[in-house]
């Protein structure tokens, strides 16, 4: 008999590796964060626009592992393992090819667009810092998202947990020895950072695939052997990831708007920004841990055939979620000073930071049910249909942002609604369809 519902034990036990993963990949960007806001708020500023650039690239490949990984569960629920091999060494084919492309892409062109789009010299001068060796980790995480999408889809999760801890104490070191020179090593500030930020991804990338080598059952999975390069077995991923890729490549993309955005309010409004979007990390690496299991597991239930048990768990989900991330930003909000005071010790900062901080949490009030129902649309596998969802709720919170940022000029607390609006709509949008869309019988 197969499985057609999940306790909420059972979806703990899937969900926790994934946010302790989420939350020490998170810590990636605290770390960084809370070096550099001892270093300077210029170099602060700049490694939020630098750092969300190099997100708006790797999305792009993280879209395509989402993708992958919708195909690998779906594989999984229909016990179709051996195929789950051809999918997986497909992506790694496909995502080093891309990562050589995004590399040379943005190592040429990314310094002339930083020039034309930041106002203040002295912040395009460190982003410029940061992004020359940053990208240079893509070569390694493009290709450890395709691990990420194999545990994800075959329901291994506790791997995450492990590789991420790793990943974490690896920038943590490499940070301390880069950015203040330490251990006789020259000091190089925001370059540093990113290239700490690299090497870690490298060290990710070492440790999945020797634990995958020596702790996974290589054969059951089909990863025994290294198959030839078959243009329709990428044909088929890509029809399911290519929409993925486009959808992360926006929903990034206006993330970076934003930022761009409020740099044009000040120096000072960045660096709060980029402090409050590190708070704001943790919170949302929570919601995602549920988001991402409620997506993997719903592809499995339709791949064995129960999709009428869909939208309770959907419901299951969004109440488990709400369950771990409220009363995580109540005690965000009860103690600003506390939260901010790990980002910087310049009290005139985290002063100013206070009502975005309060701002951010109240957010996660539509964010938790809008990410749990939008994992689910893509969990259905049609992914055309939840970039459409996507850009729709963009297009909104685009027009948002550019009336409040750039039009009225409101404070940057106020800025940070921008959130909720974004959340209220894409709940709308993926509620809509759920409930009256044709996506049950949908193949992939």
């Amino acid at each position: 008999m197969q499985q057609a519902t999940y306790t909420n034990r059972q979806i703990w036990h899937i969900a926790y590796p994934i946010l302790i993963s989420l939350i020490m990949e998170q810590m990636i960007g605290m770390t960084d964060t809370a070096f550099l806001g001892r270093v300077g708020e210029v170099e602060l500023g700049a490694s939020a626009i630098a750092g969300v650039f190099y997100m708006v690239i790797f999305m792009v490949a993280f879209g395509f592992s989402i993708g992958t990984q919708i195909l690998i569960a779906r594989r999984n629920g229909e016990e179709n393992y051996r195929e789950i091999g051809a999918l997986f060494y497909h992506g790694i084919y496909f995502q080093v090819g891309l990562a050589a492309v995004m590399f040379l892409l943005s190592y040429f062109f990314s310094p002339l667009i930083l020039e034309r789009i930041i106002s203040s010299p002295a912040v395009c001068r460190a982003a410029e810092d940061y992004l020359h060796w940053r990208v240079f980790g893509a070569f390694f995480s493009f290709s450890a998202v395709i691990f990420r999408a194999f545990f994800l889809g075959t329901v291994q999760t506790k791997t995450l947990t492990l590789n991420s801890i790793v990943m974490v104490l690896s920038n943590v070191v490499f940070n301390y020895i880069l950015i203040f020179g330490n251990l006789g090593f020259p000091a190089l500030g925001i370059a540093g950072a990113a290239i700490g930020s690299s090497l870690a991804e490298g060290v990710s990338l070492l440790f999945f695939i020797g634990y995958t080598r020596r702790r996974v059952d290589i054969r059951k999975y089909g990863l025994d052997r290294i198959p030839r390069f078959r243009a329709d077995v990428l044909r088929r991923m890509l029809d399911v990831s290519f929409w993925t890729m486009i959808q992360n490549f926006f929903s990034l993309a206006t993330w970076f708007l934003f930022f761009l955005y409020i740099e044009h309010l000040g120096e000072r409004a960045l660096a709060v920004t980029n402090i409050v979007r590190s708070a704001s990390g943790i919170l949302f690496m929570v919601m995602m841990a549920f988001a991402s299991t409620c997506g993997s597991l719903t592809s499995n239930l339709i791949g064995r055939g129960h999709a009428d048990k869909v939208p309770g768990l959907i419901r299951q989900h969004t109440r488990l979620a709400y369950l771990f991330v409220l009363p995580l930003a109540v005690l965000f909000a009860a103690f600003p000073h506390v939260i901010l005071g790990i980002y910087t010790d310049m009290p005139d900062l985290r002063e100013a930071a206070v009502p975005s901080l309060w701002v951010m949490c109240a957010t996660y009030l539509a964010l938790v049910p809008a990410n749990v129902y939008f994992q689910s649309v893509s969990g259905t596998g049609n992914t055309r249909t939840a970039l459409v969802l996507e850009l729709s709720s963009l297009t909104i919170y685009t027009a948002y942002i550019t009336w409040t940022i750039l039009f009225l000029r409101l404070d940057v607390a106020l800025c940070w609604s921008a959130d909720i609006v974004y959340g209220i709509f894409i709940l709308l949008f993926c509620w809509i369809y759920l409930r009256k869309g044709n996506w049950t019988g949908r193949q992939i």
